[in-house]
Parts: C-alpha cells; sequence; structure tokens
C-alpha cells in the first residue's frame, strides 16, 4: 500500500487546479501540458527528447508496474519536466526490475503528481488543446504562478538535448558512415543504425552543411527532438543546403518536418499531439495499417507532389506520417521507425555511392 504522499498541485494555465500527492522530487515543475496514450514504456518515455519542456501525462492509470532498469533508458537523462499519473506501483514484479518508478523520479529530479483524475484532465487537453501547466509541492501564489505560467515559453530546446562534440558509434558490420544531426537521438535510433552496417557521428546540432560534406559521410539523420520546427531556420537552412547537394537524407519525427520545411513544405500544430505506442498508420503503396509509437505536436500539412508523396497517413485523422521524396534521395517518418526504414535508407545510400 502506497504511503499517503505530500500534496502537490498541478495547475493549467486556463485556471483549472487538480489536487493530487508528491511522488519523485519535489519543488515546482513547468511546461506545456500534455498526455501519451502508452501502456508500457515509462522509461522510454521519461527519456524522449521531444517531451522536453513538457509535463507528461499517463493516460494508463497504473504506472511502474514491471519496475525500472537500467536497460530500457532512450538517453542518459529524462528530458521531461515534470509527471503526472494516476497510480504509480509501489511493488513492480518483473525479473528485469531494478528498482521502482518513485525512486526513479527522484534520482532524476523529476517532479510528479498522483492521485488526481488524469482521465479528466486528459478530457481538458482533448477538448481545449495543450496547454501549459505547472506542478508544485509547495506554497504558492495562484494569480503570481498563473501570471507567469501564461507567459511561459520553452526556450533553445535543440541546445539544450544536443551533444555539445561529436560522439562516434561503430557499425557491426560495414562501412558506410552516417552523420546525425543530434535533437536528442535515441539511443534505438543509433542501434538501428549500427545493426545495419553504418557508422554513426552524432553531431551538435548546429553543425554546418560545410562541415558534414568535408567529412564524407555517406547519408545524414536527421532524429525527432522537441520544439517548433518553424523556429529552426539555420537547420532548415543547413538541410536545404545538403539536399540541394543531392546528400542522401533520412529523417525522424522532428527531422520528418525540418526535411519537408526545407524542402518548401508548410506545418501546422495538432489541438493535440499523437503521443503513445498504439497511433495507427497506413501505407498508402501497399495498404498495411501499422501501430506505430510516435511523440509529435506538429505535422506536414502541405508539400507539393512534384517534390514528396506521401507514404503514410494517420489512420485516424488522415494527417501526414510519411514523406518520399521524389527529385532528392529523402525519406522521413512521423513515428518511431522499424527495420525496414534503416534498410531502405543504407539502399538509398548504396545507390548514391
Amino acid at each position: 500500500m502506497i504511503q499517503d504522499g505530500k500534496k502537490a498541485v498541478l495547475l493549467l494555465e486556463n485556471g483549472t487546479e487538480l489536487i493530487g500527492k508528491s511522488c519523485g522530487a519535489e519543488g515546482t515543475a513547468m511546461g506545456e501540458t500534455v498526455f501519451t496514450t502508452a501502456m508500457v514504456g515509462y522509461q522510454e518515455t521519461l527519456t524522449d527528447s521531444a517531451f522536453y519542456g513538457k509535463l507528461v501525462t499517463q493516460t494508463f492509470p497504473l504506472i511502474g508496474n514491471y519496475g525500472v532498469n537500467s536497460f530500457d533508458d532512450e538517453a542518459p537523462r529524462c528530458y521531461a519536466s515534470g509527471y503526472i499519473i494516476r497510480e504509480w506501483c509501489e511493488v513492480p514484479s518483473n525479473f528485469r526490475s531494478e528498482g521502482d518508478i518513485n525512486d526513479y523520479l527522484k534520482r532524476h529530479g523529476i517532479v510528479g503528481i498522483y492521485d488526481i483524475d488524469t482521465r479528466k484532465l486528459t478530457k481538458i487537453l482533448r477538448e481545449e488543446g495543450e496547454m501549459n501547466g505547472v506542478i508544485t509541492t509547495g506554497e504558492y501564489d495562484r494569480e503570481a504562478l498563473l501570471k507567469e505560467l501564461r507567459a511561459f515559453q520553452v526556450t533553445d530546446a535543440l541546445k539544450a538535448v544536443s551533444v555539445s562534440a561529436p560522439k562516434e558509434y561503430k557499425a557491426e558490420d560495414g562501412t558506410k558512415k552516417v552523420a546525425v544531426l543530434d535533437f536528442g537521438v535515441h539511443k534505438s535510433m543509433i542501434e538501428g543504425f549500427t545493426k545495419n552496417g553504418c557508422g554513426v557521428t552524432v553531431l551538435p546540432y548546429d553543425t554546418s552543411a560545410e562541415t558534414i560534406k568535408a567529412a564524407g559521410y555517406h547519408g545524414v539523420f536527421l532524429p525527432d527532438g522537441p520544439g517548433n520546427p518553424s523556429g529552426a531556420e539555420e537547420i532548415i537552412h543547413t538541410v536545404k543546403e545538403l539536399c540541394d547537394w543531392g546528400m542522401p537524407i533520412a529523417g525522424v519525427g522532428l527531422g520528418h518536418l525540418v526535411l519537408a520545411l526545407a524542402n518548401g513544405g508548410k506545418i501546422r500544430k495538432l489541438h493535440y499531439g499523437h503521443r503513445g505506442g498504439n497511433q495507427p498508420v497506413i501505407d498508402l503503396a501497399h495498404g498495411r495499417t501499422y501501430v506505430t509509437s510516435q511523440n509529435h505536436g506538429f505535422v506536414v500539412e502541405e508539400i507539393s507532389p512534384e517534390t514528396a508523396q506521401v507514404s503514410f497517413h494517420n489512420a485516424n485523422d488522415k494527417t501526414c506520417e510519411g514523406l518520399r521524396y521524389l527529385h532528392i534521395p529523402a525519406v522521413s517518418v512521423q513515428f518511431m521507425p522499424e527495420e525496414g526504414f534503416y534498410r531502405e535508407f543504407v539502399s538509398m545510400m548504396d545507390n548514391k555511392s
């Protein structure tokens, strides 16, 4: 039985106040309040760079039942600003478990709140849209906090999640070299390349096109990450230069959006994002539906049919989930890719060689 925790409060910018109990670290955490429908993978969620600057709400009511371990993190740190759950499991059961979710949150300094009505919160976010929120475990001035909350913006997100110096990962077997512009790349994405014969160099997000060209890479990968890509003008310009040069490029999540913007596409913000491990997408070439893992709040709204062909769309709202470019060697998806995506990109690099 979980012991009664210290009082915690979630305050939204629309004035909604939800009273719960503190879990994880104590203090105050502010960010955009979003929800994810994932039933499992809470470590992967907390270490997903696309959640940087966000308060993450888990719609699944019980979190932590299989514990935590040192293998499932997608990054060495947690990126979520705060964590919102209905209930956490005090006694996890799994042969891989090395501890519980509460201690994990404390260790990573993540302020959490539990014992609130997460269904009510999710309904608010679905109906009114994602909005700023704050979790606090201390005394607070409601009106002053609301004023601060309504003015809150996440800044320098890419700088905060990117490496500051190059990092190299050797291929398991192969000679291809892939440059990753680091928007907060996942461990599993790096493994997707190294298992398919590609050495990977993770570069700072603001590395110039000239530097990438001079290093002799066979391709460039644009991974998922946080923030509104429309504000990343320098990166968009860099990607456009690489496209003009004919460099094979693959994009996922934020990278998919940046690649579209670099090729004249337009994007828009969703009322509430696609977040969770159960997002259905349709492969338009083969008519197959796949269940995918996603975490994004923006979509490609428009791109010239002479520039790119939509390869996947969302089964629920028909938004663009993937593009294959017609005039350059480039491919991108909005969701977490499977093995076939990496093989397709390796083939693209082989054809360019």
